[in-house]
């Protein structure tokens, strides 16, 4: 279990909690601004599936080029300040895209998108691992649940506002409230704890492709492999797999989402009292238990358990993951872990796809389920291999 101890004085270092979870809820809402208006994109462009499809993989390129780099903003400039920047230029970043006049500047557009915003992921992840310090208590759980909370804010006010007010003005409108809402949240949050000196002989404290960076990576891929083909493919597997009809097929997802929203919510708590190897290993069991439920009896009611007992595991697995990356191994451990896991989102899909088109989706949740039962076996030597490392930080 983590032991935390305050590192900052109670008052100040719950203000930052509270500013942190502003900054997690706005985040959410502003990739779920983006994704409610893709359609509106698409269709001002005129741009084919495969263009846009084109345009989407660029968020995905901007965050892989930035979030390895965060790791070494973060130390030098600490968490704090790097998440008041990246704040408010990633909500003023979501209005570019918008007034693209054709694919290669929108693509341009979505790269500045994307990296802003993995930059952002990396930096207010590190600060939520300070802000853990300072309260003394886990907190990135619920951090968490606040981003899915932004999420399911940006959907509801885009499903209220898409259609009946213009696309600019909805995009302008949520950028910057979310712009100011984050300078205001900036001024909270608290410095970092000082980094690991060198050791003697100049080399760095963390490798940053030790073994336990690099498990812990490989596990961060699997759960978020795992969290991606639930968001993007259950709503598929009602209704092509057992045949639900019309808006009924979104209760998978729709229980999916609630219930990880609500593991989240109440995760630290189980943290506590478990410990961060216990939720990460149980949470991932219960997963992939919860989709061999859906693949194995084939009935609605029963993927709908399924789904909600895959969403309340999954709920912590990657959470705690990056707490126990930014306690053992700092801002560069973070940034690692949080790029090799963010690959899992970006790859996941497409494998998911292309095992449902050659041996059918049952087969390509399989590959999911599978991979959660893997961060479930193999979490054990993550988390020793993450203590060691920690161990050797303080020699």
């Amino acid at each position: 279990m983590t032991t935390l101890i305050p590192a900052a004085p109670a008052r100040p270092a719950e203000q930052a909690r509270a500013a942190i979870s502003v900054i997690f809820l706005i985040t959410g809402a502003l990739y779920a601004t983006w994704a409610v208006n893709i359609p509106g994109v698409r269709d001002a462009l005129n741009l084919s599936a495969a263009q846009i499809g084109l345009a989407l993989l660029a968020v995905g390129i901007g965050s892989l080029i930035s979030m390895p780099l965060t790791g070494g903003w973060t130390g030098r400039w600490g968490s704090h300040q790097v998440t008041r920047f990246l704040v408010v230029a990633a909500m003023l970043s979501l209005i570019p895209p918008f007034f693209m006049p054709d694919l290669p500047t929108l693509f341009l557009a979505l790269v500045l998108l994307g990296f802003l915003n993995g930059a952002l992921d990396v930096a207010m992840n590190a600060q939520g691992v300070t802000v853990e310090q300072g309260v003394g208590r886990p907190v990135m759980s619920r951090l968490h649940a606040y981003f899915s909370l932004g999420g399911l804010l940006g959907a509801g006010l885009g499903t209220l506002l898409v259609g009946r007010l213009p696309m600019t003005t909805h995009i302008l409108l949520v950028a910057v409230v979310t712009a100011l809402a984050g300078l205001l949240a900036g001024r909270f949050l608290i410095p970092d704890r000082p980094a690991p000196a060198p050791r003697a002989d100049g080399s760095p404290p963390v490798r940053l492709l030790s073994p336990a960076v690099l498990l812990l990576g490989a596990l961060c891929f699997l759960g978020m492999l795992t969290e991606g083909a639930n968001y993007d493919w259950a709503t598929l597997y009602y209704r092509d797999v057992l045949g639900v009809p019309g808006g009924n097929a979104g209760i998978g997802y729709a229980a999916f989402v609630a219930a990880m929203t609500l593991g989240r919510w109440f995760g630290d708590r189980l943290r506590t009292r478990l410990g961060d190897q216990t939720i990460v290993r149980g949470g991932a069991l219960l997963a992939a238990l919860g989709l061999a439920l859906v693949l194995l009896t084939r009935h609605p009611a029963a993927a709908t358990l399924g789904f909600t007992l895959s969403g309340l595991g999954l709920s912590n697995v990657v959470p705690v993951m990056y707490g126990t990356a930014g306690h053992a191994l700092h801002g560069r451990g973070i940034a690692t872990v949080a790029t090799v896991g963010y690959g899992g989102f970006l790859l996941g899909p497409p494998a998911i796809g292309f095992v449902a088109e050659h041996a059918g989706l049952p087969a390509a949740l399989g590959l999911a389920a599978a991979g959660a039962a893997l961060v479930a076996l193999l979490g054990g030597r993550a988390f020793g291999l993450v203590r060691a490392a920690g161990a050797a930080h303080q020699d």
